[in-house]
């Protein structure tokens, strides 16, 4: 317990499985949450959640491309909590389409939101950080940024393989060899993890190749090494150790929370 006390977080995405169980968790550990997303309803939700097991939590409704929500996002932030600690970029979106079938317009959206939002995050948080101190920002990027891989997902891949190197070099910018902002940022990298976009990919390739739920899914538990699938709080825990200071030493890395699939 109290692992983040005292510290406050914006997890954006929080209405979805890995932004809520994020949000849930940083905030068992004594953290005070703002949880952003489009779905008002389902972020609403969470603070709901919250508030009932004793913790603070605020819903704030948020286009992570919007650099004016974004300022909106920060300014409230700070003006409710008086400061900001922990950014966690974890709104994100998935496409599944082969390289020569993607409309622009669909690569444009993944890109916006996957990797135009986790630079606007970070530019604002940045800001707000370096005034009270320091902080720890958290990109939430994939595997499918680490490796390539056979299903068609080069739009997602982009983007997320892209969010990994940017976070290297805002790491560098802010660490005490450039402008000494006190403020780590990572990445952080899930590999198969059960959540209704996973289970998206599964019905696309029923649909594809006429295989059973249970056979796609045992394609994807047999990939990891450790022979399951992953679950949000497998993520949330990899959170909450970059948003602590246990943490303190780590920034311009990769932590990559994946059952094994990417060591073979």
């Amino acid at each position: 317990m109290d692992r983040v006390k005292g510290k406050v977080a914006i997890v954006t995405g929080g209405g979805g499985d890995l932004g809520a169980a994020t949000a849930l968790l940083l905030a068992k550990e004594g953290a005070k949450v703002v949880i952003t997303d489009v779905d008002e309803t389902r972020g609403k939700k969470v603070v709901e959640d919250i508030r009932r097991d004793g913790g603070t939590a605020i819903f704030l409704k948020h286009d992570v491309t919007s650099e004016q929500d974004w300022k909106e996002v920060i300014d409230k932030t700070v003006s409710e909590f008086g400061k900001l600690d922990v950014l966690v970029n974890n709104a994100g979106v998935f496409s599944r389409n082969p390289i020569e079938d993607i409309p622009l317009e669909e690569w444009r959206w993944v890109i916006g939101i996957n990797l135009d939002g986790v630079f606007l995050g970070t530019k604002h948080g940045i800001r707000a950080m370096k005034k009270t101190g320091g902080g720890s920002i958290i990109n939430i990027s994939s595997v499918a940024g680490l490796v390539g891989m056979a299903p068609p997902t080069s739009a997602y891949a982009a983007s997320k393989g892209a969010v990994r190197l940017f976070s290297k070099s805002a790491a560098i910018q802010c660490s005490k060899a450039v402008h000494d902002y006190n403020i780590r940022v990572n990445s952080l990298h899930p590999g198969f993890i059960m959540t209704p976009m996973l289970e998206k990919v599964f019905q696309t390739e029923m649909a594809s190749t006429g295989r059973t739920y249970e056979e796609v899914r045992r394609t994807r538990e047999e990939w990891a090494p450790m022979g399951r699938l992953g679950t949000p709080l497998d993520v949330a825990y990899g959170v909450l150790y970059l948003a602590s200071d246990e943490s303190a030493y780590v920034t311009g890395t990769e932590l990559v929370i994946d059952g094994g699939y990417t060591a073979r």
